[in-house]
């Protein structure tokens, strides 16, 4: 495995061989952060990474500066190697050990940029609920992006917020965004105006 871009291109990490993952392949990653590229200036974003397994993705996220990253996984060994991994590299990035689904029931605060990676087995239902208790919980910042990777048989495209699927070899991502508010907008041009009438 390696970093395929940032600060530490073509750094390798090697995880132990007994974790229970399947890491992001890196075409895979290379497409999903060349359409991230054209939508965010990196530096000082604010990532959750759900099922992070080795912190793959969250390492790609540190290596273009993102700060702070918050890595979550239910498997201690996971959250142990990138806890080692991340001090190696000096990427801000918490990993913290919790089933996924509790964690986005009891979260505070927002986040630019979540990316979630299930176990491809997981029910239909489940991954809705990933991306139900993301927006019920306002987890999302406005102009903020939610990324859910997952096989050709899950189907999201049907949830609110939907922006649009991305197919590489047997991976999907499916994009989901929360544009800024219109009220938000509307606040700021009356905001304006009254600085101008005074």
């Amino acid at each position: 495995m390696r970093i395929i871009s940032g600060k530490y291109k073509g750094r390798r990490i090697n995880p132990p061989k007994n974790l229970p993952v399947r890491p992001t392949t890196d075409m895979c990653k290379e497409a999903l952060f060349n359409i991230l590229n054209n939508n965010f200036n990196f530096n000082g974003l604010r990532i959750l990474d759900l099922f992070a397994g080795t912190g793959s993705i969250s390492y790609e996220f540190g290596s273009r500066g993102c700060s702070p990253i918050t890595s979550v996984d239910g498997d201690m060994g996971c959250v142990m190697f990138i806890k080692k991994t991340a001090h190696e590299f000096d990427f801000d990035i918490t990993a913290i050990k919790s089933d996924v689904f509790k964690f986005l029931e009891k979260a505070k605060g927002t986040y630019d940029i979540i990316f979630a990676d299930p176990p491809y087995g997981m029910d239909q239902s489940a991954f809705e609920k990933i991306v139900t208790l993301v927006f019920e919980n306002n987890l999302l910042d406005n102009g903020g992006m939610m990324i859910v990777e997952h096989s050709k048989y899950t189907k999201l495209e049907q949830l609110d917020h939907f922006s649009m699927e991305k197919t590489y070899g047997g991976s999907v991502f499916t994009f989901f965004e929360l544009e800024q508010d219109d009220d938000d907008e509307e606040e700021e041009i009356d905001s304006d105006e009254e600085e101008y009438d005074s």
